[in-house]
This record gives structure tokens, C-alpha cells and sequence, in this order.
């Protein structure tokens, strides 16, 4: 009888710590689910969605990218991607993309891209189809048609009433400097000063405005950890002819790495790229940073030498957690951008510091 009464007993506070057990199961919360993810730059919900689409069935990380970057491609997200957006000095469009995977750290870009509209898939071409990292120009246009794309012309009225509104208006602003004649007042043909302290430094005021330039910058993570990262833009207004930003640059315009995380950029690309903020994000997330805190620190590396640069970065680790920080300039107090994962689906807004 005693064995029996010890076995009853033993069994009755089995029961009760499974009880207990369940119940304290119900009383914790649920963990939050972070993956999948798209994150991506300004508030291009369409994009976002459909990269969420893509990526929450049975779409790749990369499939997610390129098939949100497209859409904003074809949609001429704010008139600064995709074609009839943002032209040069001689009033062409031109487009820079980049897309990288990473998990093998392979890359894809594009710069100065003209007459093809699908910049996001070339990047993709080059990746997949080369062992390069990066084409420009009138090549980069040539490889695109050899891969099927079709060659288009990207002006649209719009792009066209930008370019003879800004050659009424003696071409300004432009990016010119230390050139004769004086920038500030001529359209050129311009030839250098040689002795460049003979000049007053310009008032870039003037070209302040045309810097809100909205890049897609997007990151996606997959449910089974693989993260790709991707750009796409048709860069600076009136910028001049063959300038490439920081966009299609690994490591400037987005940086992917399955292993750590993933950033891509927004802003000033000409300055940005000099520091290369996307690469350095990932790599304060590798060190155990914080997203947020990989992006303020990679932004103010630029902000010691630019301290009013217009310029925004999105940070995601590893296990989805996401950060974004922006400088905080006359154009740019606050930033907007997007999240999707199985516990939101939201636009965002950050303070700029």
C-alpha cells in the first residue's frame, strides 16, 4: 500500500506541475513574429506590398526585391524612379540600380543605364549572368538588350517640360564649380579655372531642393534566414551627364549579408558614397549593435564632415529587428518608411538627428 500511496502521489504532482505548466504557457506572451520582412525606404506602400507578396509565398528574398523595385520602376515612384523622371543636363533620363544577395555576397548593378526601363532586372542580368559587379552607361544598355530587354525612350512630357524649364532659367541650379564660365550665370559650354581660388565658393542653397531625391532603398528578409537587399533610382536632377550616385555602389546605396544583416540609403548620394553607410551598418550590427543604433552611428560618420547632408539609412539584423535614422537637414526632419512582417504593415516615422 505504501508503494501505491508514493506512485499516486508522484502522479498527482505530475499532473499539477503540467497544469501549472500550461497555464503559465497562456500567461506568457506570444514571442513576436519578425520573419519575413520587407523594409524599405519613403512611403512606397505599393512596393512594399509587393515585394510582402512575393516574399511571404513562395518568392525568394532576391524575387521579393526585384519585384518591389519594379513596381515602383514602372509606377515612377515620386518621379524620382523609374523613367520620365529626374533628367540631366542634356534632358535625358538616365538609371542606376543595384541588387545583392546575402547569402553568396554576389552583386548586381547598374549605372547611367539608359533606354531600358527595367533597371532593378538588368542589376538582377548582371548578377546572374556575369561574373561583373557593375555596368554603366551605353554598355550597360547594350548588355540589357542582349538579355532581352526591350530599348525604350525614357523621356515622358513631363521630364521634357523640366529640361527647357530649367534651360529658361539659365540652368539653374547645376552642380558645376570651378568653371568659366561662372555656373551661376551661364548654361556653358564650361571650361575649368585653373586657378581655382580666383572663384567664390558657390551657394549651394539654390541646389538644395533638387537633393530630396527619393531613392527605393528595400531589404527582405526570407522565413528561412536569406536576405537580399536592392536600389533603384533615376538619380539627381539636372545632374550632369554620366554622373552615377551612390545607388548601384555595394556597401553605399544597400549592403546585404545573411550572416549579420542588411542597410540600403536615401539622400545625397555624391556624399553618401564616400562613406559607404550601408556597408558600415551592417558591420556595427555584426559587432551586436542595435539597428537603430548601426544607423545613427553610420550617419554620424557623414554628419563630422557633412553635418547638414541630406541623407536617410534603413538597418535590419539578422533576426528581423529594423532600425532607421535620417540627418536632419532643411529638407529633411523626418523620415518616412515602410514596414512589412507577420505583426504589421505600416508606414513609419522617425525624427531626423
Amino acid at each position: 500500500m505504501g508503494l501505491r500511496r508514493v506512485a499516486a502521489a508522484v502522479l498527482a504532482l505530475a499532473v499539477l506541475a503540467l497544469t501549472l505548466g500550461g497555464w503559465c504557457a497562456l500567461a506568457r506572451p506570444r514571442e513576436e513574429q519578425l520573419l519575413p520582412l520587407v523594409l524599405c525606404t519613403w512611403p512606397y506602400r505599393e512596393a512594399a506590398e509587393q515585394a510582402w507578396k512575393t516574399v511571404n509565398s513562395e518568392g525568394s528574398a532576391l524575387d521579393a526585391v526585384e519585384n518591389g523595385c519594379s513596381l515602383c520602376e514602372r509606377e515612377q515612384c515620386r518621379g524620382t524612379v523609374g523613367f520620365g523622371g529626374s533628367p540631366d543636363e542634356s534632358g535625358e533620363t538616365t538609371l542606376d540600380a543595384m541588387i545583392m544577395n546575402g547569402d553568396t555576397m554576389e552583386v548586381g548593378g547598374v549605372g547611367d543605364l539608359r533606354r531600358i526601363k527595367s533597371a532593378i532586372s538588368v542589376a538582377r542580368a548582371v548578377m546572374e549572368h556575369s561574373t561583373h559587379t557593375l555596368l554603366v552607361g551605353q554598355s550597360a544598355s547594350i548588355f540589357a538588350q542582349n538579355m532581352g530587354f526591350p530599348s525604350e525612350d525614357l523621356t515622358t512630357n513631363v521630364s521634357l517640360s523640366e529640361h527647357l524649364e530649367w534651360l529658361n532659367q539659365k540652368c539653374q541650379p547645376n552642380f558645376r564649380k570651378h568653371v568659366s564660365p561662372p555656373a551661376e550665370t551661364s548654361c556653358g559650354p564650361y571650361k575649368p579655372v585653373k586657378e581655382l581660388g580666383t572663384q567664390k565658393p558657390r551657394n549651394t542653397s539654390a541646389r538644395s531642393q533638387f537633393l530630396s531625391h527619393d531613392t527605393i532603398g528595400m531589404i527582405t528578409i526570407h522565413r528561412n534566414g536569406s536576405i537580399a537587399a536592392g536600389t533603384s533610382t533615376n538619380g539627381l536632377l539636372h545632374k550632369i551627364p554620366g554622373r552615377v550616385g551612390d545607388s548601384p555602389i555595394a556597401g553605399a546605396g544597400a549592403y546585404a549579408d545573411s550572416t549579420a544583416g542588411a542597410a540600403a540609403a536615401t539622400g545625397n548620394g555624391d556624399i553618401m558614397m564616400r562613406f559607404l553607410p550601408s556597408y558600415q551598418a551592417v558591420e556595427y550590427m555584426r559587432m551586436g549593435k542595435d539597428p537603430t543604433l548601426a544607423c545613427q552611428k553610420a550617419i554620424g560618420r557623414i554628419q563630422k564632415y557633412h553635418p547638414n547632408f541630406f541623407g536617410a539609412l534603413i538597418c535590419v539584423n539578422k533576426t528581423g529587428h529594423y532600425g532607421v535614422a535620417c540627418s536632419k537637414s532643411p529638407n529633411l526632419t523626418r523620415f518616412h518608411f515602410m514596414i512589412f512582417n507577420p505583426s504589421t504593415a505600416s508606414e513609419k516615422i522617425v525624427d531626423c538627428i
